[in-house]
């Protein structure tokens, strides 16, 4: 099972976000071959950590490190009764040429959202599963055009990203997502986790 754990976005910011992109040219259709790889709104996500592939009977431990985690990270910002407020704002790009991804970046609370990932990653190396122990750089992935968009639309695209803000969110609950890949990748919610009690 390949595995991250991952906050969605609310109706109304996929909405807003989704409005924005479709009018960047990475967002206009495309004749066959010569897809972006736009990523669908459904799978729209901020990725918190990324386990990789798990081994399926290593799945009850994962939910329970998550849960462990979540209900710590409640009883230790209960006092304070917050929830890492976030928005989708700016972006940029990953890689060059045929590696080229467009990201939107997140602002807002992020050290309260940093020491939730933290909390996870403890948890984690505990039940001793596997994640991606890079620092964590909170984006939104939004296609992966390769060298398939002219420089000059990339360029536009780029500033549009820079210049974007989205409306601001409360982070009420996370998920521990199973991917299955391919040429139609999907994913699948295996357990939600509400952040607050």
């Amino acid at each position: 099972m390949r595995l991250f754990i991952a906050a969605y976005p609310p109706p109304e910011v996929l909405d807003h976000l989704v409005s924005h992109v479709s009018a960047l040219a990475v967002g206009q259709p495309r004749e066959p071959g010569r897809s972006v790889r736009l990523v669908p709104p459904e799978r729209l996500h901020l990725t918190l950590v990324f386990l990789g592939d798990v081994p399926e009977a290593k799945l009850p431990p994962a939910k329970a490190a998550v849960a462990g985690s979540v209900a710590r990270w409640i009883a230790a910002h209960d006092r304070r009764a917050r929830l890492p407020c976030i928005r989708i704002g700016g972006g940029g790009r990953f890689g060059r040429g045929r590696f080229t991804t467009l990201w939107a970046g997140v602002r807002g609370d992020l050290a309260v959202l940093g020491d939730l990932v933290a909390d996870l990653r403890r948890e984690l190396r505990a039940a001793k599963l596997p994640f991606d122990a890079k620092a964590f750089r909170p984006h939104v992935t939004l296609a992966r055009p390769g060298d398939r968009l002219p420089d000059e639309d990339l360029a536009t695209d780029l500033k549009a990203l820079c210049d974007y803000q989205g409306p601001d969110w409360p982070v009420a609950s996370i998920d521990l997502v199973e991917s299955h890949q391919g040429p139609n990748i999907t994913y699948d919610r295996l357990a939600a986790f509400t952040l607050h009690p």
